[in-house]
């Protein structure tokens, strides 16, 4: 399953200054994501980022705690700028809600508003994710400037293969510990004979399926497990420019006053060329 709480209960911060997000040190695979945002937004409007975390749902399934295997839960997260936060459920036109499908976003933190999480939900309803964003308000918050800002997205399909406090989860691929022989396979306890005659016994997590068998010889760090693991974790960086109207004005009227005098130079050339033709030049 994905669960952010992981992230909110571990990680103070959830980008480091490396630029990772928190989630990709619990799910190791690497998957793409693809994000859509408006180029430009105005201040006080809510707009909508699009988060694509696709997978083939329906057709690959995941291996849960006990063993057995299960459909891919989906989780995100949006990393924003200061000012900039979820939108209000009153504000929220019904066209946009109903994009929603009734997915739930919370912020990261208290102290936090500007970073929002969501999942673990259905991968197969949610691969499309719609977040509904509200710009801040320069006019009315001095901390906030017109210009380009960073957002930064992540998601996730899939468990991961790492808990927080470091130990694997059984969506792992499993390899030998030791370089021997395979002399014995009960269930999920594999026995490595080594040069010396000792047994080495190892347990691999149930999930995956063994693929060596008794009598075959292993090296240290040999896949003795199929690889159960569909899922991954993918991160994207966007820019939105908050546009101040006061700025298309004037780039208005100066693109107009142009127009003008290049009209008032066009008609003046026609006007010197007819003077001309009547007097016979």
């Amino acid at each position: 399953v994905a669960y952010p709480i992981f992230a909110q209960q571990n990680y103070k911060e959830p980008r480091d200054p490396t630029g990772k997000i928190a989630c990709a040190n619990c799910h190791l695979a690497g998957k793409e994501i693809d994000v859509r945002l408006p180029q430009e937004v105005l201040p006080d409007t809510i707009f909508k980022a699009t988060i694509e975390i696709p997978a083939k749902y329906n057709k690959r399934y995941q291996p849960v705690a006990d063993g057995s295997k299960a459909t891919m839960n989906a989780g995100a997260i949006a990393i924003m700028p200061q000012g900039w936060k979820l939108a209000p459920k009153d504000r929220l036109p019904k066209a946009l809600k109903k994009e929603m499908k009734g997915l739930a976003w919370a912020p990261y933190s208290k102290e936090k508003p500007n970073i929002v999480v969501a999942g673990p939900v259905p991968g197969e309803r949610y691969e499309t994710m719609t977040l509904p964003i509200l710009s801040p308000d320069p006019n009315t918050s001095k901390d906030i400037d017109f210009g380009k800002e960073l957002f930064y997205f992540g998601g996730n399909r899939g468990r991961g293969q790492v808990y927080p406090e470091g130990n694997q989860s059984n969506n792992n691929q499993f390899f030998a510990k030791e370089t021997g022989t395979i002399s014995a396979v009960d269930g999920l306890k594999v026995s490595i004979q080594k040069e010396d005659g000792s047994i080495f016994e190892q347990e691999v997590l149930p999930g995956a399926q063994l693929v060596v068998e008794v009598g075959e010889q292993v090296k240290k760090d040999d896949p003795i497990t199929t690889n159960p693991n569909v899922g991954g974790f993918g991160q994207a960086e966007k820019e939105v420019v908050l546009q101040d109207m006061n700025r298309v004005y004037a780039y208005c009227a100066i693109s107009f006053s142009i127009f003008l005098s290049q009209l008032s130079f066009v008609l003046k050339k026609k006007q010197f060329e007819k003077v001309q033709l009547a007097e016979g030049f």
